[in-house]
């Protein structure tokens, strides 16, 4: 029997980029790859994003156990060891830390959402925007995924879904 993936998005506060790519792959992969979403310790968001929640809650997509955590979760002596980790921003891909079983690593790149002057529609537009990309990734990469016997066969195909 094949071991079930495990995947981790990173993105700096892990309050919305990296809590929407968590959803959408528990939502997309169905039990067929683990997901999961970090932050870089310090500057971590109390919350997750009221407009990711919304985001996802409208795309149908479960919510109820997203909750920002540091990536020191995922360093810790019994943590879920990845087979993935994707930034989903250049500034944590120079930052990341040794990654315990050294996972394929990847960046699939989101500018931050600045929401200081946007309105809130055009906060939840973007939020959208993000949203599918990500689904249309994720896709991808569930579908590759089923083909490959070890990690190590995804690993061009995970940097190349970057330009999709």
């Amino acid at each position: 029997m094949r071991k079930v993936a495990n995947v981790l998005f990173v993105s700096v506060e892990n309050a919305l980029r990296s809590q929407l790519a968590e959803a959408c792959l528990r939502h997309v992969a169905k039990g067929r790859l683990n997901a999961f979403s970090c932050g870089v310790p310090g500057r971590l968001a109390h919350a997750v994003s009221p407009i990711a929640l919304e985001v996802l809650h409208r795309a149908g997509m479960p919510i109820a156990h997203l909750k920002p955590k540091n990536w020191d979760l995922f360093k810790a002596a019994g943590s879920p060891r990845m087979d993935y980790v994707i930034s989903l921003d250049e500034q944590t891909a120079s930052e990341h830390p040794a990654w315990p079983s050294q996972p394929e690593l990847a960046l699939w790149s989101y500018p931050p959402l600045l929401w200081t002057l946007t309105p809130v529609p055009d906060r939840e537009r973007k939020a959208e925007q993000v949203l599918l990309s990500l689904q249309r990734r994720i896709e991808f990469l569930v579908s590759l995924q089923a083909k490959v016997a070890h990690r190590s066969e995804l690993r061009g195909d995970l940097r190349d879904l970057a330009h999709i």
